[in-house]
């Protein structure tokens, strides 16, 4: 294929499709562009969650990290959630050396193990069966003392659930607190609140994270559930990512779970976005200036997977992360293809590190250009438009140059203002992505290039939370339940081609998901993808490439 302008991928991050209209937020909004494109131009929907983008089983919700994987490899790898599922069951999480050196150490300085990490089943960035298990394999190894820093989530699961864990893990510690073991929960808080930054947008968050599981500063309770509980009175309408941090306390107001000299501490996230900050926290000695963490404990340090495998952060993990090969942009560099990337940094590692196969640097820093859109510190709820302008006047810029070839972009709102559950938010925020659409579309036409339009999962098109007969769900108030989380929805694929070329090929009839997008690039661009990648999803009715 020929095209005198640049081939745009655009991923509309969370922005899914679902036959019900109820809570519905991308059906609701005003979008007279990506309606044009699915009525008038060649489109398919595809999976992005479950087996498709390398999930235990297809009841798990796609999610950033994964989607932007398979879009950027063009394959289907066990992720996250897999791996430490096939670890755990075969018990070699339990003899990697890391492992051994954290029970060898609590157990010679007779100190406390200590687990950080968002408290759900959610399996976008951690799971509670994981951190249960491990604290049974910790009482089996007679670790005597061991204490649980929860991050409450209510994103990717149900908003309002942080008891239902809270219940969970107490009766997990109850079972384990017999013959003179000491397992207790120490501190916590909402994820949006404290310790899962990520891409360096609000250090802040991490340090109130650190003075809470460290330093036991903050709000003392007697219980996570007393505090719970508090905050939501005091609170209302507060959703678990927002609640506020809390200290667990002992009958002398003392924080039960401090982290000192020779404890040890494993992070039991899998997924590495938001767990690369509060990793080099830790980690790091006194080159670390992100903020003041007025006293470093000498500890060994784990993630539950190593976050980010060129910088190597954290140094010690207990589960090797998949090991992605043959990418795309790999590919393309390869055959002197120009490259840009693009977006606010609430989504720019997504385009950049996690498109690349977990690769934080750039295959050639000759041939492509990342560009970070700096995103605001303020609830995405009130600002719902993001950067979404800013991005775009960028955009528009760089495909008019004529110096990139592939060009790819992520526009976060569907997703961010939808993990708020603010319907008329997340209305604002897809109608915002229309318009960029609008905008990125005619510069393309301007210089007779051609525009992917897709997502990586779903989020902004169930708001609500449904019951089996897409019914609305309503609280104890009778308000109703706003959904949070990511869905197993598909996704729309569309080809935007206004070129000579655009009745030379058609797109298969077949049950594709992300993974088919590279080959389908490749197809677009006049390459022979890799024999690794999965099917493209186009047919050529007279392919001619010269």
């Amino acid at each position: 294929m020929k095209y005198n302008g640049p081939l745009v991928l655009i991923i509309m991050d969370g922005v899914g499709i679902s036959n019900s209209k109820n809570g519905n937020a991308v059906d609701m909004a005003y979008k007279p562009t990506l309606d044009n494109l699915i009525n008038n131009y060649k489109s398919i929907a595809i999976k992005a969650h479950g087996l498709a983008v390398g999930l235990p089983s297809d009841s798990d919700m796609g999610n950033s990290e994964v989607g932007h994987n398979a879009i950027g490899s063009g394959q289907i790898y066990n992720q996250g959630a897999k791996l430490v599922n096939e670890s755990i069951n075969s018990g070699a999480i339990f003899k990697s050396q890391t492992w051994m050196d954290i029970i060898n150490q609590v157990n010679e300085k007779d100190s406390t193990l200590h687990f950080i990490g968002l408290l759900s089943d959610g399996n976008v960035h951690s799971n509670i069966n994981h951190l249960i298990s491990m604290l049974n394999q910790a009482k089996a190894q007679n670790v005597k003392k061991a204490r649980v820093h929860v991050i409450l989530d209510g994103r990717d699961v149900d908003s309002t659930s942080a008891l239902k864990y809270i219940d969970q893990l107490e009766k997990a510690l109850s079972d384990i607190n017999t013959g003179g073991y000491d397992y207790k929960i120490a501190s916590g808080g909402g994820r949006m609140q404290i310790t899962m930054d990520r891409y360096e947008a609000n250090w802040n968050m991490v340090k109130d994270g650190w003075d809470t599981h460290v330093l036991g500063i903050g709000r003392r309770f007697e219980n996570a559930k007393q505090a719970v509980e508090a905050y939501r009175k005091e609170n209302i309408g507060v959703i678990d990512q927002d609640l506020p941090a809390f200290v667990i306390s002992d009958k002398s107001d003392a924080p039960v779970g401090t982290i000192n000299d020779g404890d040890a501490v494993i992070f039991f996230n899998f997924r590495g976005d938001r767990s690369i900050e509060i990793s080099k926290a830790f980690d790091e000695g006194d080159e670390f200036s992100s903020f003041d963490r007025q006293r470093v404990p000498k500890v060994i340090f784990a993630g539950m997977l190593e976050y980010d495998s060129d910088l190597r952060i954290p140094r010690k993990y207990l589960v090797n992360p998949p090991v992605i090969k043959n990418t795309l942009g790999e590919f393309l560099v390869k055959n002197n293809v120009t490259q840009l990337a693009i977006s606010e940094t609430q989504k720019y590692g997504h385009v950049t590190y996690f498109f690349n196969g977990n690769r934080s640097s750039k295959f050639s820093e000759e041939l492509e250009e990342y560009i970070n859109i700096p995103s605001d510190v303020v609830p995405f709820e009130q600002r719902p438009w993001m950067k979404s302008a800013e991005i775009t006047d960028v955009m528009v810029e760089k495909i008019k140059s004529g110096n990139w070839k592939f060009i790819r972009v992520n526009f976060p709102n569907g997703d961010m203002v939808g993990h708020t559950g603010n319907l008329e938010a997340t209305i604002v925020g897809v109608e915002s992505v229309d318009i960029a659409l609008s905008r990125i579309l005619k510069a393309v036409d301007s210089v007779g290039g051609v525009a992917l339009i897709t997502a990586d999962h779903g989020n902004a098109e169930e708001m609500y939370d449904l019951d089996k007969n897409k019914k609305e769900v309503y609280d104890e108030q009778g308000n109703i339940k706003p959904k949070t989380s990511h869905t197993v929805n598909p996704v729309p694929f569309i080809i935007y081609d206004n070129t000579a070329n655009r009745d030379g090929y058609s797109i298969k009839n077949g049950d594709f998901g992300l993974s088919n997008i590279a080959s389908t690039i490749t197809d677009l661009l006049g390459l022979s993808g890799m024999d690794c990648w999965q099917e493209s999803m186009i047919s050529f009715t007279n392919r001619d490439d010269e």
